[in-house]
């Protein structure tokens, strides 16, 4: 599915079914033996959407027939767990943190069906707003409903596109851009045009006052790299073909054509560059932190992404 200017989706569809799969790891690694993370609302999202190409992620076994003709895919995905467990308890903790020292705002851009509204221990007084199409966060919210959920902290879903005038839209729903707040971006910037990524970055600065803090996973400096392109195009290619074999019904997109491979100021460079206190820890070191290490002797068994932490000075004022 090509992306468009304003195109929007719902939650099995184009960006929203990478949600479903994120989901998926999350399930598989909260249902496995020593679980890094856990996440009890990442089935329920899986069984309300029904069959996709999520359900093969979350599946502990795959078709013979694959696992004979693919014998990398399995270890494969196990890397793709293990990242996205290890992403998880990075940004968990982050967000820990940071409303334990007293960040009583927390804002989770483009929120997909994260579910740490429902699952953290927030600290009492937290408010954390959620960012993303209204279908999704709808989808969300009713699935959640519908299993007799109730949030942990003082929810506030904020539909919007991240393309459009999301500040607004923010400060409409109750933020307070004169408190401090505490920002991610996960999984987010590659489905952004550069210019979006930009004005993302741009408007964070301009509403995070004194004490804020942001986490962010950045594209590694492999993102433009053809040759790196062109080997995960080619892997995803081949699984595409034998699941067509096995079930022609199901459809399994191509993330990256959901992405826009566009030159864009690295992230760590540009938060410093505005007066940001800035950490950045590679994908590998941060799942090894973890103690997840990818698959060995397998080549792009785990996005090469950055994880920047950042924290902005009493001295730093919005420009």
């Amino acid at each position: 599915m090509a992306r468009a200017d304003n195109d929007t989706w719902d939650i099995t569809e184009s960006v929203g079914a990478t949600a479903l799969g994120v989901a998926a790891a999350r399930a598989a690694e909260s249902e496995s033996e020593n679980p890094l993370i856990s996440d009890p609302f990442a089935r329920v999202f899986l069984d309300a959407a029904g069959e996709g190409m999520w359900t093969w992620f979350a599946a502990p076994n795959l078709p013979a027939e694959i696992v004979e003709a693919e014998p990398e895919l399995q270890p494969r995905m196990r890397g793709m767990v293990d990242y996205m467990a290890a992403r998880t308890s990075f940004f968990d903790q982050f967000f820990l943190d940071a409303t334990r020292a007293g960040v009583a705002q927390v804002v989770i851009l483009a929120a997909g069906l994260d579910s740490r509204a429902w699952r953290l221990p927030w600290p009492d007084g937290t408010t954390v707003y959620e960012l993303d199409q209204p279908r999704v966060l709808e989808f969300k919210s009713a699935t959640l409903r519908e299993h007799g959920a109730r949030p942990t902290c003082n929810l506030v879903p904020v539909p919007v596109d991240l393309r459009h005038d999301w500040p607004a839209a923010l400060q409409g729903a109750g933020f307070d851009a004169e408190a401090p707040g505490a920002w991610s971006a996960e999984g987010l910037l590659p489905f952004l045009p550069a210019v979006a990524h930009e004005l993302l970055f741009e408007r964070v600065h301009a509403l995070g006052a004194a004490g804020s803090r942001i986490a962010v996973e950045a594209p590694g400096p492999d993102f433009l790299d053809e040759a790196a392109i062109a080997r995960r195009r080619a892997n995803m290619r081949r699984i595409r073909d034998l699941m067509a074999k096995l079930e022609p019904d199901r459809d399994l997109p191509e993330v990256q054509d959901l992405w826009y491979f566009e030159e864009r100021e690295d992230v760590g460079d540009w938060l410093r560059r505005h007066g940001w206190d800035v950490t950045v820890t590679p994908a590998e070191q941060m799942m090894a932190d973890c103690g997840r290490r990818p698959p060995q002797n397998i080549e792009d068994a785990a996005p090469s992404t950055l994880f920047v932490s950042a924290g902005r000075g009493a001295g730093v004022s919005p420009e």
